[in-house]
């Protein structure tokens, strides 16, 4: 990990001394997010492929007064998500925010025409790394006074809609493992959230709409005001979806039977 600073003081700011990792924090939402983070006060661990788009994200933080931790992996790399909580477990001791960002969206296909290789991608960025990131950073979300965690989640995990499979599967399980570990931390200071951003003018957008203006989408920027309400101490509900497009919180509810159709 390489470390960048500024002099500017964020001591009245709300996520101050707070320590803050975004994965796929190079561009779209992980970047819009860790800007807002770190004018929020925290210092961000910013995690993504590409060492170029990293150091423009830094030089972006240091504008705003913030400071960023630069960490140019990919999360298919999951020894190195271990070394990655190890590396924070000995600098800081803890970790207060994971925002769990980096996706990609596989191949729109129908499932029978699916690569092997485009299938086991989706699943090892979607759902594997997330879980690796839980395994290596959970006792630092413990460790913190309010450790809070929240993964990017889509509509596209309820709507079942053709072409769409191995990232709709690959959310519906990252739901799935997100709701268990909000049960298996209940009682303690971490607090879990999904959210759904619904459609954003994101590089992933435009490759699954390639129609679409998208200048009548919403941007991250409107979206990352609400993560940092997330993932900020003030932010005590777990085991929720916020569902950005309808500005509302959502408890995950089991299926409901079909209502009976009424005698004529």
């Amino acid at each position: 990990m390489t470390a960048a600073t500024s002099g500017s003081s964020a001591a009245e700011k709300p996520l101050a001394g707070r320590v803050a990792l975004v994965t796929g924090a190079s561009r779209g939402i992980g970047r819009a997010a860790a800007l807002e983070l770190a004018q929020a006060g925290a210092h961000i661990i910013a995690l993504a492929r590409t060492v170029g788009a990293l150091e423009e994200l830094d030089d972006s933080i240091q504008s705003l007064g913030g400071t960023a931790t630069l960490v140019p992996v990919d999360v298919k790399d999951f020894d190195a998500l271990d070394r990655l909580g190890l590396s924070i477990f000995q600098r800081w001791g803890k970790l207060d925010a994971l925002l769990a960002n980096a996706g990609v969206l596989g191949t729109m296909t129908p499932l029978a025409h699916l690569d092997q290789k485009r299938w086991d991608e989706v699943i090892a960025v979607n759902v594997t790394a997330n879980w690796r990131l839980v395994r290596s950073l959970d006792p630092l979300l413990r460790a913190s006074d309010a450790g809070r965690a929240v993964f990017v989640t889509s509509g596209a995990a309820h709507r079942f809609r053709a072409f769409w499979g191995a990232y709709a599967i690959s959310k519906a399980a990252l739901e799935a493992l997100a709701l268990t570990y909000a049960s298996e931390t209940q009682t303690t200071p971490v607090r879990v959230s999904l959210v759904n951003p619904g459609p954003l003018r994101t590089r992933m957008r435009a490759t699954a709409m390639p129609g679409e203006d998208p200048q009548t989408l919403r941007t991250p920027e409107e979206l990352a005001p609400h993560l940092v309400r997330l993932l900020s101490p003030a932010w005590t509900q777990t085991g929720i979806i916020y569902d950005f497009p309808q500005d509302k919180v959502l408890w995950p509810q089991p299926p409901a039977p079909r209502p009976a159709a009424s005698a004529s």
